[in-house]
């Protein structure tokens, strides 16, 4: 027995979106509840400009989970272009607590798609060669776009030291 709690059906063409409901209908026992407002915790706002999405709820219920409702967010400015290193017998950061304080500022934060004339498809990638001063390995990274809108985005640390940046973007490319 399959049991599915929530299903968003989507796409471009109307009658196929119908069809593909009746016989969901037809097969299995379901309800349609309308326009998608809350699915996996993120909160569906829409209005002429576009789609907004939200985490607020998850946010707040997380924040009184760890009992952080009323602690007061502390901003942590950090230089432009630092690079970190790692030293021997320095004092590590508590990182339970900042990720707690970013947490309070970031509830009424959340991801706008906005509508666009076009559904053009973009992506970008780079790579900082050498980047880690403790490994020398670089760091690649890349995004795409969909219709103007970011959907996805990732960096990582290159598993082996790229010996010139146009190597350190090579092999960046290839894992986008």
């Amino acid at each position: 027995m399959i049991y599915v709690d929530d299903m968003i059906v989507t796409g471009s063409d109307a009658t196929e979106i119908e069809k593909l409901r009746r016989n969901l209908f037809i097969d299995f026992e379901m309800k349609d509840l309308g326009r998608l407002k809350y699915f996996l915790g993120i909160k569906v706002l829409r209005s002429s400009k576009g789609i907004f999405i939200s985490q607020r709820k998850y946010i707040l219920d997380l924040l009184a989970e760890t009992e952080m409702v009323d602690c007061k967010p502390v901003d942590t400015p950090m230089q432009i272009n630092h690079k970190l290193k790692i030293v021997e017998g320095a004092t590590l950061v508590d990182k339970e607590s900042c990720h707690e304080d970013s947490l309070k500022r970031a509830p009424g934060s959340g991801i706008i798609f906005k509508r666009n004339d076009h559904l053009k498809v973009e992506a970008y990638t780079d790579a900082d060669w050498a980047g880690n001063p403790n490994d020398r390995r670089s760091t690649a990274g890349y995004f795409t776009l969909d219709g103007g809108n970011l959907v996805t985005w990732k960096s990582k640390k290159q598993k082996v030291v790229a010996l010139s940046s146009a190597e350190a973007e090579f092999r960046g490319s290839l894992k986008a």
